[in-house]
């Protein structure tokens, strides 16, 4: 699904990735957590042919960069962001919103079949926005906004869904409704492969299989998350010693107390 070898990016003779080397197979879901300015956008403009690597070598979905036609292989990429959020027209409904993922377009301007239709009300059952199909874009709250924009990623069946934190200025209700609406979506027997992107570790589902840990443009660390995700680890990931608590599965991170006495 995705090969990067020693893969480096410069930008104004700065290093913003430092040779990653990175691969997803068909069938795993990856969390890719870094704090700010780790690098993480950019290995995913990067992973959406946006950039290209100025050393090493980028595969997706089999297609080498420079060996093919990235228009057509962004079709067969989903990307959920806050950016794509703020090109959306405000006054759209979402119906059409949905629909406009089929041909990755701003804005409806290709004629819709009944099946397509029949998809988009599929999709907004699943992503639980059916109920909000009439309404227009900038009446939604942000957890709204977030399933519509995963509805219309989906309409065009993308093999790799890339999730670029989608919790956002959520509240910790409308963060748990999505995110079991990702889980659902992941045990999907035809789901596509998920890239879910965060800085909270409280956010990474048991159906991340997987986790990259990127830190200031380099990969600190990767593999499965159950090997992965430990207080050990983290702590030297952070540069602070954090504990680890885990319930229902899910892993949340405490700061350990400073030992140093006060003056």
């Amino acid at each position: 699904m995705i090969q990067a070898e020693n893969v480096s990016y410069k930008r104004v003779n700065k290093d913003v990735l430092k040779n990653i080397s990175w691969q997803v197979k068909e069938g795993e879901h990856w969390c890719l957590v870094g704090l700010n300015g780790a690098g993480k956008s950019t290995l995913l403009n990067m992973v959406n042919g946006y950039i290209w690597p100025t050393e090493g070598s980028m595969t997706v979905l089999n297609q080498t960069f420079g060996q093919v036609d990235l228009r057509n292989l962004r079709q067969s990429i989903g990307w959920v962001s806050s950016s794509l959020q703020q090109q959306l027209h405000d006054n759209e409904i979402v119906e059409n919103i949905v629909l406009s993922g089929k041909f990755a377009t701003i804005g409806l301007y290709d004629d819709i079949e009944d099946r397509d239709r029949e998809k988009a009300y599929e999709l907004m059952d699943e992503l639980h926005c059916h109920h909000l199909a009439k309404r227009s874009y900038d009446t939604l709250s942000q957890g709204e906004k977030q399933r519509v924009i995963i509805a219309r990623a989906l309409m065009a069946n993308p093999k790799l869904l890339i999730l670029d934190e989608p919790c956002t200025g959520l509240d910790i209700l409308a963060r748990e409704t999505l995110l079991s609406i990702i889980e659902e979506l992941a045990e999907k027997q035809d789901a596509p492969t998920l890239i879910y992107v965060t800085h909270h570790v409280e956010e990474i589902l048991p159906c991340f299989t997987h986790t990259l840990l990127l830190k200031n443009g380099t990969v600190f660390d990767s593999g499965r998350t159950e090997e992965l995700m430990n207080a050990e680890s983290l702590s030297a990931f952070y540069e602070r010693p954090v504990h680890l608590d885990k319930q229902d599965e899910r892993l949340y991170l405490r700061l350990a107390q400073s030992t140093k006495n006060s003056l």
